[in-house]
C-alpha cells in the first residue's frame, strides 16, 4: 500500500514549502518588539498563559486545516496491490487424529495434537493457491471443513477442535473414507490426502486399507505421518464432555507396520515423526514434494482519499471559527 498525488506540486507545498515558510515567518516577524510586563510596579504581573496557549492551539489547528485543503486539492490516492491466481492449485485434505493419545507431550513439551495444528496452519499459509480441507478422526470421523482457500476459516476450526471431540477411539478407515468421498467430487487437477495419526485403527466400520485403496483409485496423492515417540510419555488434556482434566503417563506403543501397510494400500508416502523436529520435517517434505505450478498476476487498485482530507480540513477550520467567534470573541 502506498500514497500518491495527482498534483505532486501542491503536495510538496502542503508538506514542505508552506510549513517551512510559516516557521521562518514566526522566527523573523516583529524583531524589534519589546516585551513589557503588565501590572502594578512590584506587584504580580498579569498572566494570560491559559488564553495565549489556547490561541496558539487554535492557530496550529487553523494552519493544519489549510494544509489539509492543499493536500485535498493535490488529489491523494492510496494504491493497493493484489495478487490474483490464474490457475487453481491442489485440493489437500488433512485427516487429523483427535484421540486422547494425541495429548501426549513429546513434541518439545507440546502435545502431538497442538504441534500438528500449528504445522498444519503454517503449511496452509505457504500454499496460497491450494484449497485446504479438514477431517477429524476419533471413535467416528467427520468433515470439519471442505477444501477452501479461506485461511481464517481453517485457523478458526483448528482452534475450536479439541482432543476427544470425536470420541476415544481411532477410526482411521472412516476418516480416510470421508476424505476420499469429498476429494472424488473435487474438480481440482491435483488432489492430496494427508493422514496424521499416532495409533492404529480400532473403531469404525470401514477397514483403513480398503479406504486407502479408494484414494489410489481416484488418483489422490496419499501421505501418512505417524507422529509420536515410543515408551512412557506424559499426557495432559481436558475431556470436552466431562470437563475433567486428565493427566498422567501414557504408554505410547502402536504398530508401525499396520500404518505402513495402510500407506502402501493407498500408494502413498509413509513418514515417521517421533519428535518435534521430525514432525516439522515431514511437513517440509510434503510441501516440497506436492508442487503446484502457479500462474498469477498483480492487480493495482487506486482509491482516492481527497474527500477524507477535505472533510478533515473543513471540520478543523469550523471548530477554530466557532471557538474564536463564540468563546473568544471578546479577547481576539
Amino acid at each position: 500500500m502506498s500514497l500518491s498525488f495527482d498534483n505532486p506540486f501542491l503536495a510538496v507545498c502542503a508538506l514542505i514549502i508552506i510549513p517551512i515558510g510559516i516557521f521562518i515567518y514566526s522566527r523573523l516577524k516583529n524583531p524589534f518588539v519589546a516585551a513589557i510586563p503588565l501590572g502594578a510596579p512590584g506587584g504580580v504581573p498579569f498572566k494570560t498563559s491559559q488564553i495565549s496557549g489556547l490561541i496558539r492551539l487554535l492557530r496550529l489547528l487553523e494552519i493544519t486545516g489549510i494544509l489539509l485543503l492543499f493536500l485535498s486539492a493535490a488529489g491523494p490516492s492510496i494504491k493497493t496491490s493484489e495478487t490474483v491466481w490464474l490457475n487453481r492449485g491442489a485440493d489437500i485434505m488433512f485427516i487429523l487424529d483427535t484421540s486422547p493419545s494425541m495429548a501426549a507431550l513429546d513434541m518439545d513439551g507440546r502435545s502431538r495434537f497442538s504441534a500438528g495444528r500449528t504445522l498444519l496452519a503454517e503449511f496452509a499459509h505457504k500454499r496460497h493457491s491450494d484449497s485446504i480441507g479438514l477431517v477429524a478422526v476419533g471413535e467416528d470421523a467427520a468433515l470439519l471443513l471442505p477444501p477452501t482457500s479461506d485461511r481464517e476459516a481453517l485457523e478458526l476450526r483448528l482452534e475450536q477442535l479439541r482432543i476427544g471431540e470425536m470420541g476415544d477411539g481411532t477410526a482411521l478407515g472412516m476418516g480416510i473414507a470421508v476424505a476420499a468421498y469429498h476429494l472424488e467430487k473435487s474438480n481440482a487437477k491435483h488432489k492430496v490426502a494427508v493422514l496424521i495419526t499416532d495409533g492404529e485403527n480400532n473403531a469404525g466400520a470401514i477397514h483403513p486399507e480398503t479406504a486407502a485403496g479408494l484414494l489410489r483409485e481416484i488418483g489422490v496423492s496419499f501421505w501418512v505421518i505417524a507422529v509420536g515417540s515410543a515408551g512412557e510419555v506424559p499426557i495432559d488434556y481436558l475431556d470436552p464432555y466431562t470437563k475433567i482434566r486428565r493427566t498422567g503417563t501414557f504408554d505410547s506403543r502402536y504398530d508401525l507396520d499396520s500404518i505402513r501397510r495402510l500407506s502402501t494400500a493407498g500408494g502413498g508416502t509413509f513418514i515417521i515423526a517421533p519428535s518435534a523436529d521430525s514432525f516439522a520435517s515431514a511437513f517440509s517434505h510434503l510441501d516440497e514434494s506436492e508442487i503446484t505450478v502457479l500462474r498469477s498476476r498483480v492487480i493495482n487498485r487506486m482509491a482516492s482519499i481527497s474527500f477524507q482530507f477535505l472533510i478533515a480540513a473543513v471540520l478543523l477550520l469550523a471548530i477554530v471559527r466557532f471557538v474564536k467567534r463564540n468563546l473568544l470573541g471578546a479577547l481576539i
